[in-house]
């Protein structure tokens, strides 16, 4: 009886630890990035199956991390993204998380990459469905695109000032924030990406505790839009 007691004692020992392991993280990064300046750049850009996606903020990500700016990836390899675990999702996804690689295709591949590289190691607070699930919570209370047309900053093809844009996003999240800007094919500085840093349960939005380095942003950037089909059409073979 007793090598029996002490059998479950190192099974509740190991559990714990393996538990505390997988905690290993100190935040979430909520990646959003502008759809319009994903495809007015160098890399080729195709709409997903469903349709072209909306003039807005789409999720990229949604990525544990560690206070000095690394982070865990692929925690669990035989983590499996399967897609009937969020099956009441998949709508809200297509709309708020789209995907805009080529060749043309549905999300899946994209959500399946953001799942086993980043959410499996959110196992221990999040399983697979609350990971996704979370990510649209967020998508919805953070309206990037709200904060900036607050402050006059509107999607119109323009160049606003960097610092103007960050501080708009900072005022309606009213927390800190990262930005990172890409590169158009004219050698223009654009809005790109939007990092929001979030607890660890990933429901409320914190100040980072390390903000990610605003990459390729000068003094001035552009807010791009969604150009012609003929002109995407362009970019794309001039991509290849």
């Amino acid at each position: 009886m007793r090598s029996i007691q002490l059998v479950l004692v190192k099974l509740v020992i190991f559990q714990c630890i393996m538990l505390l392991h997988a905690q290993d993280f100190d935040f979430f990064y909520f990646a959003q990035q502008w759809n319009p300046a994903s495809c007015d750049s160098k890399i080729k850009c195709c709409y997903p199956t469903n349709g072209k996606p909306a003039q807005d903020f789409g999720i990229h990500g949604l990525w544990p991390n560690y206070n000095n700016g690394s982070f865990p990836k692929s925690c669990n390899k035989n983590a499996r993204y399967d897609e009937t675990q969020i099956s009441d999702l998949i709508s809200s996804m297509q709309k708020n998380w789209p995907t805009l690689s080529c060749p043309s295709n549905n999300g899946t591949r994209f959500w399946s990459h953001e799942w086993k590289k980043h959410g499996t190691c959110s196992l221990s607070m999040l399983d697979m469905h609350s990971y996704f699930q979370a990510a649209l919570a967020l998508k919805e209370k953070v309206n990037l695109l709200q904060f900036l047309n607050n402050a006059g900053i509107k999607p119109d093809g323009g160049f606003y000032s960097y610092e103007a844009m960050k501080e708009a996003i900072e005022k309606g999240i009213g927390h800190t924030v990262g930005v990172e800007c890409n590169i158009d094919l004219f050698g223009n500085r654009q809005l790109f990406e939007v990092y929001v840093c979030v607890d660890k349960c990933g429901s409320e939005i914190i100040d980072c505790p390390i903000v990610p380095e605003s990459k390729r942003c000068k003094e001035s950037i552009e807010f791009a839009v969604f150009e012609s089909e003929s002109l995407l059409d362009e970019k794309s073979a001039y991509s290849l």
